[in-house]
This record gives C-alpha cells, sequence and structure tokens, in this order.
C-alpha cells in the first residue's frame, strides 16, 4: 500500500510538473511571438521561477496522489464518474463552486502572506519576479505552496464533483495562473474591461497587485476585493511595452514593500 501510495504521489507530481511546463512554454511562446522583447534580459529570472516552480510542483504532487490513490482504491472522495450520478445542471455548478471556494481561500490566505512577517519569510519569493512572467504562476517559496496544495484535495472530500468538471477546474486554476502573470492582457476588452470584468480577474487587475502589492488579492473573482475594500481596479502594461520596444526602458515594476 505504502508503495502504491508513493508511486501515486510520484506521477501527480510529474504530471502537474509537466502541465506546468506545456502551459507556462505555451502562453511564454506566445509572449515572444506578440511581444517579441517582453522578456529580454529576464533569463536568469526566468530559471528561478522555473525551479521554484517545478519544486511547487513536487508540493502540489504529493496531496494530489494521495487522494487520487484513495479515490481508486477506497473510494474516499466524492469524485464520481458516472453522469447520471448527479443532475447534469450540478456540472457547471459544482465548477462554480470549487472555484468560489478556492478564490475566497487564495484571497484570505495571500492577504496572510502580504503581513510583513510572512512576507519576508515566503512571499516575497513570489515578488522576486519583477515584472513576473509567464513562468512565475507557481514560483512560490515551499511555505506558501503548501498554503494552497491542499484546498482542491479538501474539497473533493467534502463536495461532490465529476471527473470531468474536476479537469476543468484544475485547467482554469492553470491558465489563470499563467495568464495573470504573463505581462500582457490575451482575454479580449470586454471581458477584462466590461461590465463582467468588473467581477472576474484577468491580467490588467493582477498586474495593479504587482506594481501596489498591497490590494488586487484575488484569483478568479474580485469579490472580496470589493467587499474588503482592496480592489484598486485595473493596472497598466505601459512600463512593460517599453520593454519590447527597441531601445524602450527596461525598469522593474514599481513595487513597493507592504
Amino acid at each position: 500500500m505504502i508503495v502504491a501510495i508513493l508511486l501515486s504521489a510520484l506521477a501527480m507530481t510529474l504530471i502537474v510538473g509537466v502541465r506546468y511546463l506545456l502551459t507556462s512554454g505555451a502562453f511564454a511562446l506566445a509572449t515572444r511571438l506578440r511581444h517579441p522583447a517582453l522578456y529580454a534580459g529576464l533569463d536568469k529570472q526566468i530559471r528561478k521561477e522555473i525551479g521554484w516552480s517545478l519544486a511547487s510542483a513536487a508540493i502540489y504532487g504529493v496531496p494530489a496522489g494521495v487522494v487520487a490513490w484513495g479515490w481508486q482504491e477506497r473510494g474516499w472522495t466524492r469524485i464520481y464518474t458516472d453522469l447520471a450520478d448527479w443532475p447534469l445542471w450540478y456540472l457547471p455548478v459544482s465548477v462554480l463552486l470549487y472555484l468560489v471556494a478556492h478564490d475566497a481561500w487564495f484571497y484570505w490566505s495571500h492577504r496572510l502572506m502580504h503581513r510583513p512577517r510572512w512576507f519576508r519569510i515566503a512571499h516575497a519569493v513570489h515578488h522576486a519576479s519583477r515584472p513576473p512572467t509567464a513562468w512565475a504562476a507557481m514560483s512560490f517559496h515551499p511555505v506558501e505552496a503548501l498554503t494552497g496544495a491542499f484546498v482542491i484535495p479538501l474539497l473533493v472530500f467534502v463536495v461532490p464533483i465529476h471527473v470531468g468538471a474536476l479537469g476543468v477546474v484544475l485547467a482554469t486554476m492553470t491558465v489563470m495562473g499563467v495568464t495573470n502573470h504573463m505581462g500582457w492582457e490575451i482575454f479580449p476588452r470586454f471581458l477584462h474591461s466590461g461590465p463582467l470584468g468588473g467581477w472576474l480577474i484577468t491580467a490588467s487587475h493582477h498586474q495593479r497587485h504587482h506594481q501596489l502589492y498591497g490590494c488586487n488579492y484575488g484569483l478568479y473573482f474580485r469579490f472580496w476585493d470589493r467587499l474588503c475594500g482592496t480592489d484598486k481596479g485595473l493596472g497598466d502594461f505601459a512600463d512593460r511595452r517599453r520593454r519590447s520596444v527597441p531601445g524602450g526602458a527596461a525598469g522593474d515594476d514599481p513595487g513597493r514593500q507592504p
């Protein structure tokens, strides 16, 4: 049994790591095609981002592997595979429930990470990416990675979800984590600047967090930021665009310590 659990944890670590490399690599390539010089001079930083992210992949992969083993061998979780087990209307509802719960946890744990002590201990690693790139999505100190590694594994014991819907949740988590950091807005204007954008987080919103630090803590939704008065609106990419223009300024984002 121990060997099977260890193999499952190893397999999930590899899956999380490969998923990160493929997704971040794809969006980094898109960045290179769209803004060729945006990451110019950041090779050393990117290597650090990849190193921290692969370490985070192991921290995320171990609990996921244990849960995967428990689901397959013991039926411990509330993950189901038969669409007839729950009404079809519950599929999108379950995805939304997971995203809302994950977003709430992320908001409050992220705010905690910006307290001076926790920032020095852990979160400074993530903000050392100045400016962040598509490779920075999982660039966390192990302490911070631990705060996020158990959210989805715990939810599957409480909230029923189809295995396909769980895949949608994980894909959304991965894509939003990467695109929020890549330094330009990939989504259409109506999504980030229109009425819908008033509630959804994309790169334009998260850019302001990396500029000002003490605001815009959410992951998917702006609800908690707006409720708690920490929503400072959308950032801009003016400084970063100058990096992609020959001869443009290459200064860091004007972040400040909390």
